[in-house]
């Protein structure tokens, strides 16, 4: 029997370079086949190809069987292919059923919209994605993060789609919004559709996954039964070696207090929360989605106006960016496409940002000083780009992480924000982001660590301080760090003082 989708021998060329070099990959119904590979790999292209935004430069694709050719992404629709980027492509200020069928909307006499039919399709997507409580006329700005991936998994199914195709679904949710979205996908897998499932997260594919495909620097590696692989094989076939330490050794800080945070209140966001930072000292910060570590961020880097308390640091109060940068502070933010880089200019350009004003001479730029300091931060963190002139929305996400670290580096910070350095980045270009890390604070750089992913706070911080609805709720030395105790923290198991 055929299998339902089959794509044989893909190769895609850009301009004589070549990116897909002969790629097999197949899914049947009923059947979750995770595709892996680092940034870069080739999985982005490869999906493209899929939903009709490419066409190949050579090889075919099969649907049941017959050869098809996927002309545009309508068509893609058309052959019940459905994707989901992850990117969300909502529109925040229209409901959740003009969104559902944006382009598409249901019709009666004379070409007017029935909008009763709409709500109606609408509650019904809802319902089998676990959200029957949202009412089809709510707005997209009105919905958290989690309730919007849930959305464009409905979208998807209202098409009534055979195929779908999940790109990191999961990058943004909590422990508890992945658990509930992964018994979704293996409810759409018992349903009969077939799901190609892309994460560099090795525990879901394990848990979920029916097969693995594997692609490296755009070459088909193999395809495995998920009760053939562990999670270290996987790696192996990923990154073309073995990783056995992903976590460095940490380096011990002094006891130099840099930062002094004291009773930090952001109206609305946070509430009375109080910490130090050492010299050379990775401070993990852990709390679920909402619980205010990204306005924490923004706190200490004077974006967010400060109700009550005070920011210290070097014994200079930050309430402004410039104060911040000034005084010797970096943010390397949690969005990097719309906050950390401009997509349309090139890495050159991006790793200068926030330099010019000190290049410059009578408002003249130094050509000479701009490429030796682009050349240095190109080679120091190995960012993988052919030329720097190479615009910096066409880098892998782990070389885009790279060029905005690099941007703020060579501002020579004394104390760096990572806000979820590693969202959405390969097992390879995580490895080098922590040796980076590592060699920071080995140069006496703090580092304030914010992530959702435990494992990587219990494998680099010194100490973690857990916050709950933006309220401190826990600290924890690297010795007393579980898992499970920052889960109770991050619930509201034990918040400090009440």
């Amino acid at each position: 029997m055929a299998s339902l989708l089959t794509l044989k021998n893909i190769k895609k060329s850009f301009s004589g370079i070549k990116v897909l070099k002969g790629i097999d990959l197949a899914v049947d119904s009923g059947e979750i086949v995770a595709l892996l590979g680092e940034n870069g790999a080739g999985k982005s292209t490869l999906m493209k190809i899929i939903a009709g935004v490419f066409g190949p430069t050579a090889g075919d694709i099969y649907l049941k069987g017959e050869k098809v050719t996927i002309l545009n992404p309508k068509h893609s629709q058309e052959l019940k292919i459905s994707i989901i980027h992850q990117e969300f492509n909502l529109i925040t200020d229209m409901s959740i059923a003009e969104n559902i069928y944006l382009g598409r909307e249901k019709r009666r006499f004379a070409g007017i919209i029935d909008w009763k039919t709409m709500r109606q399709e609408t509650t019904k997507v809802l319902e089998k994605v676990g959200m029957s409580h949202l009412s089809p006329n709510t707005l997209i700005s009105e919905c958290s993060v989690a309730q919007r991936q849930l959305i464009e998994i409905a979208k998807a199914l209202s098409f009534d789609s055979e195929v779908l195709i999940m790109d990191e679904p999961t990058a943004t949710l909590n422990a508890k919004e992945t658990r509930t979205l992964l018994n979704l996908m293996e409810t759409l897998r018992h349903e009969g559709l077939g799901i190609i499932f892309i994460t560099h997260r090795l525990n879901e594919v394990m848990q979920v996954a029916d097969r693995i495909v594997v692609l490296r620097d755009g070459n088909f590696i193999g395809s495995e039964n998920i009760t053939d692989v562990t999670e270290d094989k996987m790696v192996s076939m990923m990154v073309g070696r073995d990783i056995t330490d992903l976590f460095p050794d940490r380096i011990e800080p002094t006891d130099d207090v840099i930062m002094k945070v004291e009773n930090l209140s952001v109206r609305n966001k946070l509430k009375d929360i109080s910490f130090n930072v050492a010299k050379g000292e990775v401070l993990g910060v852990a709390g679920l989605l909402g619980s205010g570590k990204t306005a924490l961020s923004k706190s200490l880097f004077g974006l967010e106006k400060i109700e009550s308390g005070s920011v210290n640091f070097h014994n200079k109060s930050i309430s402004t960016p410039k104060q911040a940068i000034d005084a010797g502070i970096a943010l390397v933010t949690d969005d990097r496409k719309g906050e950390g880089l401009v997509l349309n200019l090139s890495v050159y350009e991006n790793l200068l940002l926030p330099y010019y004003r000190k290049i410059g001479k009578s408002g003249v730029l130094n050509k000479a000083k701009m490429d030796t300091i682009v050349d240095k931060w190109v080679d120091a963190l190995s960012i993988k780009v052919h030329h720097p002139s190479v615009e910096v929305g066409t880098l892998s996400g782990g070389n885009q992480q790279k060029v905005v670290l690099g941007k703020w580096l060579q501002m020579n910070p004394d104390l760096l924000i990572l806000n979820e350095p590693t969202r959405g980045i390969d097992i390879g270009a995580k490895t080098e982001i922590y040796k980076i890390i590592k060699d920071l604070t080995e140069a006496g750089i703090s580092i304030i660590l914010i992530s959702s992913e435990m494992p990587e706070l219990l494998g680099m911080a010194h100490r973690i301080i857990v916050l709950h609805e933006g309220e401190l709720s826990g600290e924890l030395t690297a010795e007393e760090a579980t898992q499970e105790k920052i889960f109770n923290y991050a619930t509201g198991g034990g918040t400090i003082g009440k």
